[in-house]
């Protein structure tokens, strides 16, 4: 656990194991607009609840996982994806479990804490911003993703991780570190993947279908957003408007991997994608290189992540929140 935590408002995964062995009823959510990191873990929590032995009580424990977005088309392969839930079945529930999410807002509107009783919130998660929302949070800064948690937290089940929980929490590696090319992965995070490697996940196919496989929409939407490139000192940004949506084909969340790709060009030290809403808003995604914190302005915006992958949704229009965002980026990348 990271120690670094307030002592008050942290948890162990003893402490968390220990109570989710007696929750015959278990309610999990991710973060809206998913992103391999988030599918994963919950996908992969629920196939490891669903390895602990039976209580007295019951035969089988009942495992909701809830989504309020659907997944992105890419993660489909994911075993269990099918099964994902966009709202909330009717309790009651023993526990809740927030995976991958910094704060509650993050989780959308169809976490309702005020309807869960006395069942204890739990919160797994690796983002330096988390607010510590739970009654129970292990909040890892060290780990490279979520799903590394996730794996922790097996251990301290002493449940087995199956072919099924494995495909789901390497794909959360491999996301979140970009197949292993993130200045985060340490030789523990390898050990995780081997790990999950030789229970049946296979890292080669994860990495092209999760990462490298795009529709023909999403192509072209790149397209569109490419063109539009701006580049401000050593701030690299585009936007995604509606139309451009509209042209491209709407893809689902199309310039998801856009904000990593323009980090490629050595001009840019941090770059950001200003992404048109249908309900007015506009969706900012961050990227930069070590020694520029982007985390720190998505927080200070109501949105969170790392220090060098973040992102928040302010209101719009587009110009309002460039001129609004692009000066903190500016001041961050120095």
């Amino acid at each position: 656990m990271n120690t670094s935590l307030p002592a008050e408002r942290a948890a162990s995964l003893a402490e968390i194991a220990s109570v989710l062995r007696r929750a015959q009823r278990v309610l999990a959510f991710c973060h809206i607009s998913p992103d391999g990191d988030a599918i994963g873990s919950l996908l992969g929590l629920g196939w490891i609840l669903r390895e602990l032995p039976p209580l007295p009580t019951a035969e089988t424990r009942q495992i909701a996982l809830v989504c309020a977005d659907p997944p992105l088309p890419q993660l489909s392969f994911l075993p269990g994806a099918e099964h994902l839930l966009t709202a909330s079945p009717a309790g009651p529930w023993d526990a809740i479990v927030a995976v991958d999410a910094s704060d509650a807002k993050r989780l959308g509107s169809v976490f309702r804490p005020d309807d869960y009783g006395a069942a204890p919130i739990i919160v797994l998660d690796h983002h330096v911003t988390n607010l510590h929302f739970g009654a129970l949070n292990y909040v890892d800064t060290r780990a490279a993703a979520t799903a590394q948690v996730v794996v922790d937290l097996a251990d301290a089940l002493e449940a087995p991780i199956t072919r099924e929980a494995a495909v789901c929490l390497l794909t959360g590696l491999v996301t979140d570190t970009l197949s292993f090319r993130t200045s985060n992965t340490t030789p523990e995070v390898m050990r995780t993947a081997a790990r999950l490697m030789e229970a049946g996940a296979n890292v080669s196919e994860i990495t092209a279908l999760a990462l490298n496989r795009r529709p023909l929409a999403a192509i072209r939407l790149w397209a569109l957003a490419l063109a539009a490139l701006q580049l401000d000192g050593n701030v690299l940004w585009t936007q995604v408007t509606l139309a451009m949506r509209e042209a491209a084909g709407s893809p689902q969340d199309g310039e998801s991997g856009l904000a990593e790709y323009l980090l490629n060009a050595p001009e840019a030290r941090a770059t950001a994608i200003f992404s048109e809403k249908t309900t007015g808003a506009v969706e900012i995604s961050f990227r930069s290189r070590p020694g520029c914190d982007v985390a720190r302005i998505a927080l200070s915006l109501g949105g969170g992540g790392h220090p060098q992958a973040a992102g928040c949704t302010i209101p719009g229009p587009l110009a309002d929140a460039q001129a609004r965002v692009l000066p903190l980026l500016h001041r961050a990348a120095g």
